[in-house]
């Protein structure tokens, strides 16, 4: 309401500060910060550098609102801001400037892409009219990430920042999510132009979501309904669409065995009488082995890529394939399947749960029990009980575990301690597995671990990385240092790049090229940038190391020196069937 007794005069000077604020002109770089803020973003990853200066800037005065993790590679950043977005659900943010600062980004930008995370990547440009110029730190970034991203754009105008952010934030986050990249030239973020924001909510040449598939649903649900022997194979497309409820409700009314993938783990409760185990190269017998008995698989959010499959003339051949997978280019891709379901798995599930028939199949999950037994006694037992030797990746794994309870967020590198830990972690949290799937990328775990903390500040964080991986990104106890996050991390140290050598070991007559490595003092390095930690080369002393590790505030640093020339199993070999997975060397 009007206060009548105003004056005329005061009423003017009113409407003039209301015109203002309407009509507020804030320069692009401003623009950017205000709309993330619009998108409920609170922290960013990333590097400055002179194109993207005037982003950081302002970004002092917003430091209320956005808090901004300085990391020590522009590679670090992108995969800080993957691990963040994975634990929290919301997409992760991350800065660079032009030229080296943005293609420092494409193996973090690469990796997210590949394993279906909503990253936003922002960087910086030259000047408008000074590209195509090869100007100083000009690089065509929008050319370069094109296989990449899920879209990408460049913004030359400082009125087009809004529009654009928002349709980076829907086209990231719905659909398959994945990653996208905004370059800003220079002239851009100074110019000045009215702002507001408008949330993008449709774009006309961009249809995420699909109608359900009800006949087809209802088709699957008959095929299963008159299955002997179902198995359920459960992909990342169930974490990201918050589907463990709906998977576990499918699971036990049907009595299906639920095997997993690499990315998949922690969607389904490992100590359920259901869960069969991992699939892949390096996953468990039962899965593999009984994947070619199956005669009916239903595949949820997972694309069976060629380390599920192994030889795909030789995968499946008994089984119908249901397929429910939100993207449809997975498809048919790489197997033919019987029935498509091209829609969301927590959406799909809930309509096919009514329609499936309460049932067991104990006969059936007998075969996964015996074949449980054999890889115990054959590959488990000797690699987390052993009873002399060096110490195991395995054993230290299953002694974190039981310390834990399984209930830390768990990083890791790749590699052999990668499957050591998604193998003999027993997960007890959902979507408590941080690791690179599709690009296998070294040097992910340390940056990776500082972003699940950071998104997850009350689970602890545990980062399996090996002495070749933690080299790579060994900058970011920097970070670490920098903004005191506690993170505990378990360097595995064998001198060796593990999975290479136990490749050359295997298939190439033991000829070690290059894989055995020279290391520095670890422990000294740490105490350098201000984290504690200790060094294990004993197995009296592993679980008192780890106890302090665990009980000590603030990051940690436990080196545990393993056997040197370890061996992984199972293995499905290059070009072998996933039934002839091997559990000796």
């Amino acid at each position: 309401m009007f206060d009548l007794q105003k004056t005329d005069e005061t009423m003017d000077d009113e409407t003039s500060t209301l015109k203002e604020v309407i009509h507020e002109e804030i320069t692009g770089a401003e623009a950017l910060l205000r709309a993330l803020i619009e998108e409920g973003v609170d922290t960013i990853f990333g590097y400055p550098g002179g194109a993207i200066m005037p982003v950081y800037d302002k970004l002092l005065n917003y430091n209320q609102n956005l808090r901004h993790i300085l990391t020590r590679h522009e590679q670090g950043a992108a995969h800080a801001a993957q691990a963040y977005a994975m634990v929290t659900g919301k997409p992760g943010v991350c800065f660079a400037t032009s030229g080296p600062g943005a293609t420092n980004l494409i193996t973090g930008i690469a990796n997210a892409f590949l394993d279906s995370v909503p990253v936003i990547f922002i960087t910086a440009q030259v000047a408008s009219n000074l590209i195509g110029t090869d100007a100083f730190q000009e690089t065509d970034i929008i050319g370069i990430s094109m296989p990449v991203v899920k879209w990408n754009c460049q913004i030359k105008r400082a009125e087009d920042i809004p529009e654009m952010i928002a349709k980076a934030f829907y086209i990231a986050t719905t659909g398959r999510p994945g990653t996208v990249l905004i370059d800003i030239t220079k002239d851009a973020q100074t110019g000045k132009f009215p702002f507001k924001y408008k949330k993008c909510r449709f774009i006309r040449s961009y249809n995420p979501y699909k109608p359900l598939k009800k006949s087809e649903i209802e088709s699957a649900a008959i095929l299963i309904n008159h299955a002997e022997k179902p198995l359920i194979l459960a992909g990342h497309g169930i974490i990201i669409s918050n589907a463990e409820k709906e998977l576990l409700e499918f699971a036990e009314k049907t009595g299906i065995p639920v095997a997993v993938t690499l990315l998949g783990i922690s969607c389904f409760p490992t100590n359920h009488r259901l869960y069969a185990g991992m699939l892949g190269m390096h996953g468990n017998l039962g899965p593999n082995k009984l994947t070619n008995e199956a005669d009916v698989i239903i595949a949820i959010g997972m694309r069976f890529d060629d380390r599920v499959t192994g030889n795909l003339k030789k995968y499946a051949s008994e089984a119908k394939i249901i397929h429910i997978e939100i993207d449809q280019a997975e498809i048919n891709k790489n197997v033919p399947v019987d029935i498509e379901i091209n829609n969301d798995a927590r959406e799909a599930l809930r309509y096919l749960i009514p329609l499936v028939n309460k049932n067991s199949h104990e006969r059936w999950i007998r075969e996964f029990r015996l074949n449980d037994k054999i890889e115990f006694d054959t590959v488990i037992k000797p690699e987390i009980f052993p009873e002399q030797g060096p110490i195991k990746m395995g054993e230290a794994v299953n002694v974190i575990s039981e310390l834990t309870g399984g209930e830390a967020i768990v990083v890791t590198d790749v590699g052999q301690n990668q499957i050591s830990a998604a193998r003999y972690y027993r997960f007890s949290r959902p979507n408590s597995l941080v690791t690179s799937g599709g690009m296998g990328t070294m040097g992910f775990g340390l940056p990776a671990s500082i972003g699940a903390k950071i998104g997850s500040p009350n689970v602890p964080v545990i980062a399996f990385i090996g002495d070749g991986g933690f080299q790579m990104t060994i900058q970011e106890l920097g970070t670490i240092l920098h903004h005191n996050i506690p993170v505990k991390i378990v360097l595995f140290n064998n001198f060796f790049l593990g999975m290479v050598r136990q490749w050359q070991d295997m298939f190439f007559s033991k000829r070690y090229a290059s894989t055995e490595l020279v290391n520095p003092d670890f422990i000294k390095i740490a105490s350098a940038y201000n984290i504690p930690g200790e060094k294990v080369t004993e197995r009296n002393e592993l679980k008192d190391a780890v106890k302090r590790m665990l009980y000590t505030e603030g990051p940690y640093l436990l080196e545990i020196h393993v056997e040197k020339e370890g061996t992984v199993l199972p293995m499905v070999e290059p070009g072998a069937s996933v039934s002839e997975v091997k559990i000796k060397k």
